[in-house]
């Protein structure tokens, strides 16, 4: 036998900016951000919904590029988002026909607008069309602002399992433009803080520190002090993506998902009713407090997290939880197997140990998370 091993390293750039009006005529930030190689196309996608919101955007973005020299823009595309998005391959293969009906090569960029689940749909269509075009995404919410929109997955929904089919790909550049953050409805700007409480959690206890403290302003959507959490948690998401040694998850440990075991199951045993935001605001609950019950975490500390989660008006239960299948276990638990399916190897679940610190275990008692479960019920529905 005979053969030789290569090592291939390749270097990814992760520009993440912060700004407001990206597409205002006096802002030079997306102009600065992209390269020109001749006359280099960008393709816009646009998420459906915002258009009530921003009915002057599609013409203001044709104004931006009509002053640009080497950058063409060759369309404007509204697609539909939102979770119904990603729960088949209609929007993804729209995206990916206006890719190819453009003719955008990996000298072009596609510009894309939208929520998270907008972001992963694109996302997926731009990682996979010529094996890879430049993507440039401007996150709209909360959630994709603090936290998704600067990751590195891709994907939509299938065979009932949240973002079975996908891809790993860095984006080219991520701006995001708080101009779109102050728009959407309140429960979903709140909801969306939960991303920046759970990366509080499991890599900067100051930052949680700062929430708490803050946590007043934050559930009124006070402007200053939810853009400053917003930049906080995406600088902190985006780190530990370049920082952290795993970027494309090829190990069993996943700390950026902390209380997201329970909360994709949640979402799909609520056929996505629940949002993603909501349903990880319960997942972390519920980790956060058995964490508590098997004496890792300090209790006092655990009541803080519950109360930080229920100052910001975002739920600790939900009736899901109470679904069981024919033997009587309750369903949320099949999560367990699918997350650790997703990555592979053994269940590796990160649990806290402090505020700012997590530790991998690699099993869950489940009459221990069944008592929690049952204790955050009672919570739950003694203050309705």
């Amino acid at each position: 036998m005979s053969g030789e091993d290569f090592n291939i390293q390749v270097s990814f750039r992760h520009q993440i900016r912060f700004t407001r009006g990206a597409f205002r005529a006096d802002n030079a930030l997306v102009s600065e951000l992209l390269e020109t190689r001749g006359r280099s196309k960008v393709l816009v996608f646009i998420e459906e919904g915002l258009r009530d919101f921003f009915p002057k955007l599609e013409g203001e973005i044709q104004d931006y590029f009509s002053d640009l020299s080497g950058l063409r823009l060759t369309a404007v595309e509204w697609l539909a988002g939102g979770e119904e998005a990603k729960r088949d391959d209609r929007v993804y293969h729209a995206a990916m026909g206006a890719i190819e009906r453009y003719h955008i090569d990996r000298h072009s960029y596609v510009f894309v607008i939208g929520g998270g689940a907008f972001l992963d749909v694109i996302g997926f269509a731009a990682a996979t069309g010529h094996r890879g075009v430049r993507l440039v995404r401007f996150p709209t919410t909360t959630l994709s602002q603090d936290d998704s929109g600067v990751g590195v997955k891709n994907g939509i929904n299938a065979f009932g399992k949240k973002n079975f089919i996908g891809a790993f790909a860095v984006p080219y550049a991520v701006v995001n433009d708080f101009r779109f953050l102050h728009t959407q409805p309140e429960d979903t700007r709140r909801a969306g803080l939960i991303e920046a409480v759970k990366v509080a959690l499991v890599r900067d206890g100051e930052f949680f520190n700062w929430m708490e403290a803050n946590v007043l302003k934050l559930r009124a959507l006070d402007e200053a002090t939810l853009e400053e959490a917003v930049e906080r948690s995406a600088l902190h998401h985006a780190r530990h993506i370049a920082e952290g040694g795993d970027p494309f998850e090829v190990g069993s440990s996943r700390p950026l998902d902390y209380g997201h075991w329970a909360a994709h199951k949640l979402e799909q045993l609520t056929d996505f009713k629940l949002s993603h935001g909501e349903a990880v605001s319960v997942g972390v609950a519920l980790d956060t407090l058995y964490a508590a019950k098997v004496g890792l975490l300090e209790a006092s500390e655990g009541e803080r997290v519950l109360q930080v989660i229920e100052n910001l008006e975002l739920p600790v239960w939900h009736e899901a939880l109470e679904l069981r299948d024919a033997e009587g276990r309750r369903r949320v638990f099949n999560g367990l197997e699918e997350f650790r399916e997703h990555l592979g190897g053994e269940l590796t679940v990160l649990l806290l140990k402090e505020t700012g610190v997590g530790v991998d275990v690699h099993e869950i008692d489940e009459r221990v998370w069944e008592a929690c479960a049952e204790e955050l019920k009672e919570r739950a529905l003694s203050t309705v």
